[in-house]
């Protein structure tokens, strides 16, 4: 019984010497910040129950609101059963009213994608949490998504974005987008013209894929940001990195 259950941490954490509990406990007990959500993945019974381990969490969303969570309280963030942080509207990339170092964590589920520049808000999400503290990003695995089509994002395409100070109306991947999207995996997006009209008002709805990501492209930007990786995983759809400032 024991064989079996290190066996299939094995699985889960790709590192057969830890545990999970050993992993879950950096997030016990601290205080952190959230860009998009509430997440399920972060709730139990799946299988990172952030939420409650955590002192506290704020919580960061582009507006009032969203097509993901509909409207979206302006001062409080109610993230699990009677636990409340504070909620902030602001860019993913642009966190202004949060000062350097505030957090001990920042945790992130299929947000990355929707940011048209990717390291520029990579380096806002590593300037806010404390040296020593933990970023968990979680995006999606195209395999299993309507970006199956789609190659993978180059790092040199990435930095070029960053370069050109790339904003959130950019559009620069709509046409590969349109022409690759596939719509049988998307039902709620409709048909194509349905579709193309959505995403040329994408600054409004933020539904586009920008980018997309495998673990080694998310291990690179950990490492040109000085990000040690702590743990990756493949868990069905989500592709998971954990790395410390």
């Amino acid at each position: 019984m024991i064989n079996m259950f290190k066996h299939k941490l094995k699985s889960f954490f790709g590192q057969k010497t830890l545990t999970k509990a050993q992993i879950l406990n950096e997030f016990k007990n601290k205080k952190g910040l959230e860009i998009g959500g509430p997440s399920n993945i972060f709730k139990p019974p799946f299988a990172l129950p952030i939420y409650t381990l955590a002192k506290s969490i704020d919580n960061v969303n582009y507006s009032n609101q969203t097509i993901w969570e509909g409207d979206i309280a302006n001062t409080k963030f109610e993230y699990y059963e009677n636990k409340l942080g504070k909620q902030y509207i602001l860019e993913a990339s642009e966190l202004t009213y949060i000062k350097s170092d505030s957090y001990d964590f920042l945790i992130s589920s299929h947000c990355l994608e929707h940011c048209a520049n990717a390291l520029k808000t990579i380096d806002e999400w590593i300037r806010v949490v404390k040296k020593g503290g933990l970023l968990l990003i979680i995006v999606p695995k195209k395999e299993l998504t309507f970006d199956h089509r789609r190659p993978t994002t180059t790092y040199n395409h990435l930095v070029d974005d960053l370069t050109k100070n790339v904003s959130e109306d950019d559009l620069t991947h709509l046409p590969e987008i349109i022409r690759l999207h596939d719509l049988e995996r998307d039902l709620a997006a409709g048909d194509i013209a349905m579709f193309s009209q959505r995403s040329k008002k994408n600054f409004e709805n933020r539904g586009l894929h920008h980018h997309v990501f495998d673990i080694p492209l998310l291990e690179q930007i950990f490492k040109k940001n000085k990000l040690t990786t702590l743990y990756t995983l493949v868990d069905g759809m989500n592709l998971i990195i954990i790395g410390k400032k």
